[in-house]
């Protein structure tokens, strides 16, 4: 009963990887090992029957805040930054398919060659007719992260939730790698995120989440069965409604 119970609760599901997490064990690119884990992960997801969209960050090969260091423009480093989510989306597309998953990869840039171009009420459709959908190229438009391509395309696509996986178990009161004593919340609210500063998403991103009453759930996407677990309605990583 607990997962029909989550299945009405929850029908559609935006989840945010970054780009990092693609690395595995590696300094840079792509690890296949992570990649099929991750790609197992949402096999299993996908058998809920919940619709489910994915928003995949760039970080593993470019990231444009790194262009200003470089002597690069920043809209134009954020452009590169684009490119680069499209070579992790293609890949997580890839591996949804090996195991025969249809897929979607819908692009905020115009690259007709590989993807479609974002269309919101074809993204909804795609959804519906049980594809997954992974969106790439970010917003299409520099100095917006995919934290804020997470946010938008969530509230976009009419998503019940958005699901942020990360390299820690949910949201803490400081840096659980840096502060042994931090306390980890199991639920807050969007006001107090913002009154104890905490690091959630770029403000942007957060605030989307905010006015369009879009509850986000922080948890550990590294740890095998956490996505299956959270959307049969076990209560992992850190809720804020």
């Amino acid at each position: 009963m607990l997962g029909l119970e989550y299945l009405m609760k929850y029908k559609r599901v935006l989840v945010k990887v970054s780009g990092e997490s693609l690395m595995g064990n590696q300094n840079y690119g792509i690890d296949p090992e992570k990649l099929d884990q991750y790609a197992l992960e949402i096999l299993e997801t996908k058998k809920t029957g919940i619709e489910l969209a994915i928003v995949i960050g760039g970080g593993n090969i470019y990231r444009g805040v790194q262009a200003e260091h470089a002597g690069i423009d920043r809209a134009q480093g954020d452009y590169m930054g684009m490119l680069a989510t499209m070579i992790n989306a293609m890949a997580l597309q890839s591996a949804l398919e090996k195991y025969g998953v249809y897929t979607r990869l819908m692009s905020g840039l115009n690259i007709e060659q590989v993807c479609e171009p974002f269309i919101r009420r074809k993204a909804i459709r795609h959804l519906e007719k049980g594809r997954i959908v992974i969106f790439g190229a970010g917003l299409g438009k520099p100095y917006f992260t995919t934290d804020s391509t997470a946010s938008l395309r969530a509230i976009e696509i009419e998503a019940d939730v958005v699901l942020k996986g990360t390299r820690v178990d949910g949201v803490y009161s400081a840096d659980p790698e840096k502060d042994p004593n931090a306390i980890k919340f199991s639920k807050i609210t969007f006001n107090e995120v913002f009154e104890r500063n905490l690091n959630v998403m770029d403000m942007t991103a957060f605030t989307l989440c905010q006015e369009n009453n879009l509850p986000i759930i922080v948890f550990d996407l590294n740890e095998k069965g956490n996505l299956k677990k959270i959307l049969e309605g076990q209560e992992l990583g850190t809720l804020i409604n």
